[in-house]
């Protein structure tokens, strides 16, 4: 931060840097490889514009960093108590801005809010009209939309979500349909993606829905939600786990990672629990809590045909017991965890393990480990393309 004396001149209308901070700060971007990001506020309660002082200052600067640093981009930052607006330094071209404050909350950018309709005057009166306009302006990815990934895409449709990115590589079994939300018996046969469009479509006929039927454990189909503001995992498999979790914290995508277990033995119900945890810059990731199998992963990575040549694999996984009322637990536990996120609600917990046979639910904080090879400076944080994602390589990602 520019101390006093770094200022030519400095008001509440007005503050101007001196070149001799501006070039040392350009030698440091230079020398570390790094892009500089130039804040200021505006007074007022309304979401802020970039005004012709800034843009005339912004010329300025980056013609300058042009000579100076032409292979690196710069940014201009402007905030104000309505919010905040964020464009490459000196142009026009206005960025996605996502930010994760102290309490955890996700604060998205104001100037892509929806005004709410009548529809929603009920979430209204909870979340007030801003909160309902950020909802309807959020970019949501699904990924697996199976037992929860399916009430997920009824909920958020519910509440108003209008754009989608689905991904799900199977079709629709017969043993699905006991808790496939949105589907019926003639749905057997179809894609799963296609599934939870048409639900969305229904409640949302304007909804802008991008569907994949792929594994997201493929390098080019995990790229495909580098976009999205915020994630759902909705997937029973490590591999797939893996892969989004880097995802998320590689591209700063807060995600909500969604799990149910129902352990039988002896034909009796020994087990019923269940995990929502959300997967973000500060929180720890499910490689701190040791929650990744390294030989599932490795598995998930492999096709069938390497599978089956692996001296370590043996046998094939049994199906695991599931019952959509354990599913909506969990799935409507982390739909609030995602409301509160996004549009504060006040429930703070961000790692919630329940207990179907005791009737329990805590709220768990775990600590990142220091140097985790994922969510750490040390590991995969906030590195965006400069690091490959990992995953498998394959030209046709259609299973």
């Amino acid at each position: 931060m520019p101390a006093e004396d770094d200022y030519t001149r400095r008001s509440q209308l007005e503050a101007e840097l001196r070149p001799a901070f501006i070039a040392r700060w350009a030698k440091i971007a230079a020398r570390t490889k790094s892009s500089l990001v130039f804040v200021h506020s505006h007074p007022g309660r309304a979401a802020p514009e970039f005004s012709r002082i800034d843009d005339a200052g912004e010329e300025v600067l980056a013609h300058f960093f042009r000579h100076r640093t032409p292979d690196l981009q710069h940014l201009a930052l402007v905030v104000s108590d309505g919010g905040y607006a964020c464009r490459y330094l000196g142009s026009d071209r206005h960025l996605r801005l996502i930010a994760v404050g102290d309490d955890r909350r996700v604060l998205f950018d104001p100037s892509r809010s929806h005004d709410p309709s009548d529809l929603y005057d009920r979430q209204v009166r909870a979340f007030g009209r801003a909160g309902q306009s950020i909802l309807q302006s959020l970019r949501v990815g699904i990924v697996g939309l199976g037992g929860t990934g399916s009430l997920a895409v009824q909920q958020l449709a519910h509440l108003g979500v209008k754009e989608f990115v689905l991904v799900d590589p199977d079709d629709v079994e017969l043993t699905n349909l006991n808790r496939l939300a949105g589907s019926a018996s003639a749905d057997t046969g179809q894609a799963k993606v296609a599934v939870a469009e048409r639900y969305i479509r229904a409640v949302q006929p304007r909804a802008v829905v991008t569907s994949f039927q792929e594994n997201v454990v493929f390098v080019e189909t995990a790229k495909k939600l580098r976009d999205v503001d915020v994630l759902f995992c909705c997937t029973d498999s490590h591999g797939s786990r893996a892969v989004l979790q880097q995802l998320a914290y590689q591209y700063l995508i807060p995600c909500i990672d969604i799990g149910t277990v129902i352990a039988v033995k002896g034909g009796k119900i020994t087990h019923i629990t269940g995990r929502a945890q959300m997967l973000s810059p500060g929180l720890a990731c499910l490689t701190c809590g040791g929650l990744l199998d390294g030989n599932e992963v490795r598995r998930d990575m492999m096709s069938e045909a390497e599978r089956k040549q692996d001296p370590y694999l043996v046998g094939a996984r049994e199906p695991a017991p599931a019952v959509i009322s354990i599913n909506s637990t969990i799935t409507s536990l982390a739909i609030t965890m995602f409301l509160s996120a996004v549009v504060g609600v006040p429930s703070p917990a961000r790692h919630l393990l329940y207990d179907g046979l005791r009737s329990r639910l805590r709220s768990v904080k775990g600590e990142p480990v220091q140097d985790c090879i994922v969510c750490s400076r040390a590991g995969v944080l906030a590195r965006g393309d400069g690091l490959a994602l990992q995953g498998r390589l394959a030209q046709n990602v259609n299973r």
